[in-house]
């Protein structure tokens, strides 16, 4: 059984899927999520193998949503949409195959063919990222949308990861690898990232580790470890 999870914004097209790949008895429906942000939560918690995945949804669209993805946590990915313009961009992301709504079963099977081929054989997913324009956070019942460049600093604890704008804190479900690996925030400790526009000054102590001041007079740790790669990437 394939541990598998639907994205898609339409109730009614989510429940039409559903009763097609149970049908099959080759899945194992883990959920299904109304937008890319329930999804980003539920895929970095029950970690599917695969996710049918729609295209347009408002917010954060299909491809948006695919490159917030922590590469650990990459499922396969087949895309489901209504919209014939985008099917060559989606074989060009490199996904595992592309269905037409309304979805016809007989397609669906080829689908489900390929599918039990590349998770038998073990293929890897993976899927070309562009760097993030936008990081999604949780405000209450909202989310927001943060450009990187607004963002001063980034710090992960038990309680998930954070992230810290001039005024506020929000929590996100990206992880520090995926913001990173795709935005412009560098790693100064295993727990922390900053925006390099944000620093104004960085504080040698004397046991080899130093910390950083922002603009705002805030400080955060560098660890020894990531001291030289910051000033590296600093050109200092």
């Amino acid at each position: 059984m394939i541990r598998t999870l639907i994205i898609d914004d339409e109730q009614l097209a989510r429940e039409e899927l559903a009763i097609l790949l149970e049908h099959s008895g080759k899945f194992d429906l883990i959920g299904s999520c109304a937008n890319a942000f329930e999804a980003l939560k539920l895929i970095g918690r029950e970690r599917p193998e695969l996710i049918f995945l729609d295209i347009e949804m408002p917010v954060l669209d299909g491809f948006e949503m695919l490159g917030m993805i922590d590469t650990e946590q990459m499922p396969h990915v087949v895309f489901v949409t209504a919209y014939d313009q985008h099917a060559l961009r989606a074989f060009e992301e490199k996904t595992l195959d592309y269905l037409m709504k309304p979805i016809d079963p007989e397609r669906l099977q080829k689908t489900i063919a390929k599918v039990l081929n590349n998770i038998t054989r073990g293929v890897t997913p993976s899927y070309p990222a562009a760097s993030l324009q936008r990081i999604p956070c949780q405000v209450c019942n909202r989310v927001k949308l943060i450009p990187p460049s607004e963002i001063h600093y980034v710090v992960s604890d038990l309680s998930g990861v954070h992230v810290l704008t001039a005024d506020e804190s929000f929590y996100t479900e990206l992880t520090l690898r995926v913001l990173e690996q795709r935005t412009l925030l560098v790693r100064c400790q295993k727990q922390y990232l900053v925006n390099p526009n944000e620093i104004d000054e960085i504080i040698m102590l004397d046991n080899g580790q130093a910390e950083i001041k922002l603009r705002q007079a805030q400080k955060i740790p560098v660890s020894r470890r990531y001291l030289r790669l910051l000033k590296e990437q600093l050109d200092l």
